[in-house]
């Protein structure tokens, strides 16, 4: 499940995580900038709705996506486990500039792709350059870690989180959607006190994080992007909590960024202003 390594000469793909509910029709900031990063009119979208019960999800992005100027769309349904080895859906992967996974539910993902060749090629394509976005559920399943299911609420407490694999493109950031709407910075704490190397992102509804190569991340949307640095707590009770009880944390970074804002995920620094990206090369 470890990221794949980026051959020698080329650079990673950016990774796009949603926090749902981007909006489609009317101002679709999010969506218009994952079609131009992905080559605009000569870009290549392959859609993924494995995550969604729904039968006409897949057909929906593809109309928006054509709507939004894109020269190439397919919808690509994986409905079981056999489907990740077919050839022909293998090749129309290789083709894309871009991947996206639509909203539903993640653990569909993680049991239907998990461990088979699909899984493998959409990590290498990310390595290689291919751009992999994902709404809801199918953002929550790009990293390596991803929260499974939890409880809401804003306090951390023992059992109130269930992690499982994802994806794996990266193992860098946790992330959790429908943040502020849903109340979830409780959960999310609960994952980072798991494993503390991770950065926590929480990710509001209509908000996206366009992570870039450099493992830049910039702020596209409406909302917040919480971001939650464990990397130097100094006391985490993990480990003499009871079940159902609060987790004592001491020591975590907590950063609310908004769009143009960014965070850099190596350095761990956090910059306002659209133009974070000049001032971090100038810093370094």
């Amino acid at each position: 499940m470890s990221p794949s390594k980026v051959p020698e000469g080329e650079q990673r793909g950016f990774i796009i995580p949603i926090g749902g509910a981007e909006e489609k029709e009317h101002d679709p900031r999010i969506l218009k900038r994952f079609v131009a990063l992905c080559g605009g009119g000569e870009a290549d979208i392959v859609v993924i709705p494995t995550a969604s019960r729904l039968k006409d999800t897949g057909a929906r992005y593809e109309g928006i996506f054509k709507h939004l100027g894109a020269g190439r769309v397919t919808a690509l349904d994986f409905d079981t486990r056999r489907d990740c080895f077919e050839r022909g859906r293998l090749a129309r992967i290789e083709q894309a500039s871009g991947i996206f996974f639509t909203g539903g539910n993640q653990l569909r993902l993680t049991t239907i792709l998990g461990g088979t060749p699909l899984a493998k090629l959409l990590r290498s394509l990310n390595a290689r350059g291919v751009h992999t976005a994902g709404t809801s559920a199918g953002a929550s399943f790009l990293s390596e870690h991803m929260i499974a299911f939890g409880e809401e609420g804003a306090v951390p407490t023992l059992g109130c989180v269930s992690l499982a694999p994802g994806l794996g493109l990266t193992n860098r950031f946790i992330i959790d959607q429908h943040f502020r709407q849903r109340d979830r910075l409780g959960r999310l704490l609960s994952a980072l006190a798991f494993n503390p190397f991770s950065v926590g992102l929480g990710l509001d509804e209509d908000t996206a994080a366009f992570i870039g190569p450099d493992n830049l991340l910039e702020v596209e949307g409406k909302g917040g992007i919480t971001v939650v640095d464990a990397a130097n707590i100094e006391y985490s009770g993990i480990d003499d909590t009871d079940p159902g009880q609060p987790i004592c944390m001491l020591g975590l970074t907590v950063h609310v960024l908004v769009s143009g804002a960014s965070f850099n995920l190596s350095t761990r620094e956090a910059f306002p202003g659209p133009d974070a990206r000049s001032w971090t090369k100038a810093s370094n």
